[in-house]
């Protein structure tokens, strides 16, 4: 090859040589640049470059080296072959045809990613220590019944299909913060504002979740959502005073209530408590009634049948018997025969009976 190159450019020469000297049969003089040329140049076809083959040589093993690459454990190896998508390979060692005609991207696989939207951290901004800082624009949401709210959240996700996160969407990280934005003022839209800062948040969390990642499947962009996390939901900065007083309004309705349902859960029992006792006295009272009805009327039949066997003496054993259970009762007694009664004056104790009334006021 270098032999073809020096007899070309020998040939070149002698045609220069030809036409600065007016024809091929003229025959003038040589001039001296050029005869120097033309003897560095045969001078130069001679030499030998036995070193050539072998620096040629270990530059074809370098470049045929340059396709041995390894693919880490949390990785896999997206192969292209002149940009197209080829193969793809998983952890390990692995060859390919080297630069230019197949090149490897190792995207990790496994890497929980972490995105913050409607603010960032400290950590996101680069600082060591600090605040978070917020970004308006992307954290007020119009809520169903058309109040603002400021919703902080954060997305992670993780790459389930290397192929598809590479090619088919241009900027994946851009695609994932749009569609999580967008899923969740679509969310925040369809619930009013106070279930938004109050008892639907997980519900809200995984509804978002779920039409996020089915807008990513949409456009097969390889994405898995990992979770959707509220960080903060509050009002914006110009209304918070208004809703604070809103939210202590509602605590006091519900310790108000609670206290309510607290006394009523207090006082039903007793007063069904004491409602079952005056049934119960009640049903004892005419159960009671109704026996000693009975018996006093079984108790006069059987009288009744004695007083026709014997009226006179039935009827003398009624009048004892009352008598004995009135004086019982008395304390003092006095027994006066007929003829004895005939002459006494009725006599009536009042001093006792006043004693008595005043005794028992």
């Amino acid at each position: 090859m270098l032999a073809n190159i020096m007899n070309w450019d020998w040939e070149k020469l002698q045609e220069k040589r030809q036409r600065s000297s007016g024809g091929g049969g003229g025959g003038g003089p040589t001039p001296p640049d050029f005869e120097q040329l033309k003897e560095k140049l045969m001078r130069f076809k001679n030499m030998k470059f036995p070193g050539l083959k072998i620096a040629i040589g270990v530059i074809v093993l370098l470049w045929l080296a340059s396709g041995f690459y390894i693919v880490q454990p949390d990785e896999v190896g997206v192969v292209q072959r002149f940009g197209a998508f080829a193969r793809v390979t998983q952890p390990g060692p692995h060859l390919r045809i080297p630069f230019p005609i197949e090149k490897v991207q190792t995207p990790s696989v496994t890497k929980i990613n972490r995105m913050e939207i409607g603010f960032r951290s400290a950590e996101t901004l680069g600082y060591a220590q600090g605040n978070f800082q917020k970004v308006p624009r992307e954290a007020l949401m119009l809520t169903g019944d058309e109040n603002i709210v400021d919703v902080q959240f954060i997305v992670q996700y993780r790459i389930k299909a290397a192929e598809n996160y590479l090619f088919n969407i241009a900027e994946p990280v851009k695609t994932v913060k749009d569609a999580a934005e967008a899923s969740m003022r679509a969310v925040i839209g369809s619930n009013d504002v106070e279930s938004v800062l109050t008892e639907r948040k997980m519900e809200i969390q995984n509804e978002t979740m779920e039409l996020l990642q089915s807008t990513l499947d949409k456009y097969e962009s390889g994405i898995s959502v990992s979770a959707v996390k509220l960080q903060d939901v509050h009002p914006p900065d110009p209304v918070v005073g208004a809703f604070k007083d809103v939210a202590s309004a509602r605590e006091d309705r519900s310790r108000l209530m609670n206290q309510a349902k607290s006394y009523r859960n207090e006082i039903l029992p007793k007063a069904r408590g004491k409602v079952a006792t005056i049934v119960n006295e009640a049903e004892a009272f005419k159960e009671s009634k109704v026996r000693k009805g009975k018996g006093e009327s079984g108790r006069f039949l059987k009288l009744l049948g004695e007083y026709k066997l014997a009226e006179e003496v039935t009827r003398k054993r009624l009048y004892l018997e009352a008598m004995e259970e009135v004086f019982a009762n008395s304390r003092q007694k006095t027994i006066l025969s007929d003829k004895a009664a005939e002459k006494m004056l009725p006599y009536l104790p009042l001093d006792q009976l006043q004693k008595r009334d005043a005794q028992n006021k």
